[in-house]
């Protein structure tokens, strides 16, 4: 009897959480930290090592790489990065030390079909400024380190050595503040390569407007000013954007850095994006009495003159990416009309039988289109709520 109560002991002990482990849905990544960055101060805003994770790749996609940076919003004075650096946004101490890898990274050819076997890479988000500020805030109390673009650079030097260096193929991706990192980062990602690799860049909810609030105020473009110049990012934006502009701190938006961008790339973006639409259309300083909010939660529940208001913002993103879906030969584009955000990395939204779609094509098939060069690939979804393929299903906090 003794025994049998050991053997089910031993059952629940070393089985169960096997089975627990082992069930859980989707593939989990181990973080590698960069343990030689302070040589070169690539740290977090707390001053820990920056870190990313690493899945191999096999078969035919051994010495392809897909890198993906990860999102979290920017911080752009004292409070908010102090603020940042006490949490996973701003400090690898407080980061998951596994990754779940869905969309665009995972290993499963059914649910990722171009990309399940290459190298994927998820590059941890913990600078405030979308991997491009270059400073260090000292008031003798408070240390901040602002090495966005240091541990871009520490990042890929610790990659180049494990294959990285000799792809053949390569996609450097993004969701929202990490979407808005690839076009930053595209031309540079390339110089690093093989002359004949084929190099690409991806950005997922990345092309935030430099637009004015339903008050009429540019929230947004001061929110931006302040970020450039208290995290020191104006050094690392592209040199043909400054000196062009008669504001140089205006080039950390897309819309005026991608005319000089010369990788082939590609724009995935709701039309509608959820954060744009919270916090540039209509931030909370426009907002004060919340009259906004159930259509934030609902765009059933907008008003016709908050669609009307909605719809503008549109036609203001599509005007702005008229020139690049003209012009461009070698980009592509999936513009849809879903209230959504960060699109590539949750599956149902990747590639599902019930994804959303423009033109019957999934957003996956849409990338894949285009970076194989199977065919043009430049989708623009009709307006809401023409689109009954989109979820719309708006999360109570929507976070880049």
């Amino acid at each position: 009897m003794k025994s049998v109560v050991v053997i089910v002991l031993l059952y629940v002990v070393m089985v169960v959480p096997w089975r627990v482990c082992c069930q859980q849905k989707g593939l989990h990544v181990n973080m590698t930290l960069i343990q030689n960055a302070h040589a070169t101060t690539a740290l977090c805003l707390d001053g820990s090592l920056p870190a990313y994770h690493l899945h191999r790749g096999y078969g035919a996609g051994q010495n392809n790489w897909l890198l993906q940076f990860e999102g979290g919003g920017w911080c752009n004075d004292l409070a908010s990065c102090l603020d940042r650096a006490q949490s996973r946004r701003g400090s690898t101490r407080y980061m998951t030390k596994w990754e779940a890898f869905n969309g665009i990274l995972t290993n499963d050819s059914s649910l990722n079909p171009d990309f399940y076997n290459w190298n994927r890479v998820k590059l941890r988000y913990c600078d405030g400024a979308s991997f491009t500020g270059d400073a260090v805030f000292n008031n003798k109390t408070t240390t901040l380190y602002f090495k966005g673009q240091k541990i871009w650079e520490a990042i890929i030097q610790d990659l180049l050595p494990k294959g990285l260096g000799k792809a053949h193929k390569a996609l450097l991706s993004g969701c929202s503040a990490g979407g808005l990192a690839t076009f930053h980062h595209c031309d540079n990602f390339a110089k690093y390569l093989p002359s004949n690799a084929s190099v690409k860049c991806l950005s997922d909810a990345g092309f935030f407007l430099d637009g004015r609030d339903i008050s009429l105020n540019h929230t947004m473009r001061y929110f931006v000013r302040s970020l450039v110049e208290f995290q020191g990012v104006e050094q690392n934006l592209n040199r043909n954007c400054t000196s062009t502009l008669f504001f140089p701190d205006l080039c950390f938006f897309p819309q005026y850095a991608l005319r000089y961008i010369s990788t082939p790339f590609f724009i995935l973006n709701s039309a509608y994006d959820v954060y744009q639409f919270r916090h540039i259309l209509v931030p909370p300083s426009a907002d004060m009495q919340g009259h906004w909010n159930h259509c934030k939660l609902d765009p059933a529940a907008c008003t016709p003159d908050q669609i009307n208001i909605l719809q503008g913002f549109r036609h203001y993103m599509l005007a702005t990416l008229r020139p690049f879906y003209i012009y461009s030969g070698r980009g592509g584009m999936f513009i849809n009309s879903c209230f959504a955000h960060c699109q590539s990395e949750s599956q149902d939204t990747w590639f599902a039988d019930d994804s959303p779609r423009v033109n019957n094509k999934t957003i996956a098939e849409a990338v894949g289109d285009w970076y194989f060069s199977r065919n043009r690939s430049k989708e623009i979804d009709c307006a809401y709520p023409c689109d009954t393929t989109c979820h719309n299903n708006i999360p109570q906090s929507q976070v880049t």
